[in-house]
């Protein structure tokens, strides 16, 4: 112990370290050895993460494809040949629960949900399987409901639908549709942008389930971080575990839930939104189709929708779809918010009873006083 020396053992550790024999460029050489060591650690855990989290999920949802669920069959025999098609919106997959609490709609015909294709979203796909189903089933007429970005998608298909097949648009049902990005209410609208460049910057994004918690948490930032009262954030602490459980329960663990993929892709669908051609096309007569109609189911006051100015949208459909020579038809309810037709059942249903129903029934009319003067069914 007397004989110990801290400045031998420097020198003795400083002649036997790593490439303690490199003369030429020593010091870079050490520092990139270093650097090379550090990321081993790295690179094994992001091999982990991308065997065991984004490859499987990967491959789950390249089998996935969008298919049509029956909710109900016709109130009436007489209108088994006319299908209600609803569309969910933004961050869901499956609209059978919303056509389940829909049950109205069985008085226009059958009822079918369309559950999106988990990997993404193709409208020309969704329109023809529609068509297919259609076909198969002895359907003749078709009424498109689509809630909230899902109005956007059933825009597209409806001109797919109009253009493309044999089958009778009767109607499109807008519920609080964003008729472009403009539509969109700030908030929500920057929420969506951030989601969407986190799922452009974290590679496997799109699929795995650990990065969806952080994509999830980020896009709800402005919930718990403050960044405007001092001059560094704050975070509250309650708020973040709100939000953490959240994001956990609703779109990490539940296993029907829309993968990031699908709602980027959504996102894209309203970025991109073509809704006022779509309208423009559904509004040229054709000789052989029925001109369909338009009806946007809106709160009765537009500030209760937080997500999208309804005021905005309907003044687009009125100049697209409205006017004398139009057919447009506003339904505004009572005590309802954003597209929400699970949270208020009755108020929709009434409104299905009592407003859209005699509204689409007219072009229903038509419909079979053209087939029976043709000799077909009805």
């Amino acid at each position: 112990m007397a004989d110990w020396s801290n400045d031998r053992r420097k020198a003795l550790l400083h002649a036997t370290r790593l490439g303690h024999r490199w003369q030429k460029f020593g010091r870079t050489r050490r520092f990139l050895a270093a650097v090379a060591l550090g990321i081993v650690p790295l690179l094994l855990a992001g091999g982990q993460y991308w065997v065991h989290d984004v490859q499987p999920e990967r491959q789950r949802l390249a089998l996935t494809q969008p298919q049509i669920h029956e909710v109900y069959d016709a109130q009436s025999p007489a209108d088994h040949d006319t299908a209600v098609v609803d569309l969910v919106g933004l961050g869901n997959k499956d609209a059978t629960d919303t056509a389940r609490t829909l049950s109205s709609y069985d008085g226009i015909g059958r009822v079918w949900a369309v559950q999106y294709d988990n990997g993404g979203i193709d409208t020309k796909v969704i329109s023809e399987l529609i068509a297919a189903r259609a076909a198969e089933e002895g359907i003749d007429n078709v009424v498109l409901s689509g809630h909230s970005m899902g109005g956007v998608v059933a825009l597209e298909v409806a001109q797919h639908i109009y253009e493309d097949t044999d089958t009778n648009l009767i109607g499109v049902v807008l519920d609080c549709t964003p008729v472009d990005l403009h539509a969109v209410r700030a908030g929500s609208r920057d929420s969506g942008e951030d989601m969407l460049r986190w799922i452009g910057w974290l590679p496997g994004a799109r699929e795995s389930r650990t990065m969806r918690v952080l994509v999830e948490t980020a896009a709800r930032q402005s919930r718990f971080l403050d960044t405007k009262s001092d001059w560094y954030p704050h975070v509250d602490v309650d708020e973040f575990r709100d939000v953490l459980d959240e994001v956990l329960t609703e779109k990490v663990l539940s296993e029907d839930v829309a993968s990031n993929g699908l709602i980027e892709s959504q996102f894209k669908t309203i970025v991109a939104s073509g809704a006022i051609d779509n309208l423009k096309s559904l509004a040229v007569e054709s000789d052989d189709k029925p001109r369909p109609g338009i009806v946007f189911v809106r709160p009765r006051a537009g500030w209760m929708d937080g997500v999208v100015d309804v005021d905005y949208t309907q003044k687009i459909l009125v100049e697209q779809s409205g006017g004398t020579d139009g057919a447009l038809l506003v339904a505004k309810l009572d005590g309802t918010g954003h597209a929400n037709p699970n949270q208020q059942p009755v108020a929709y249903n009434e409104a299905i009873v009592k407003r859209i129903l005699p509204f689409l029934r007219t072009t229903l009319d038509e419909v079979s006083v053209t087939n029976d003067a043709a000799g077909g069914r009805r």
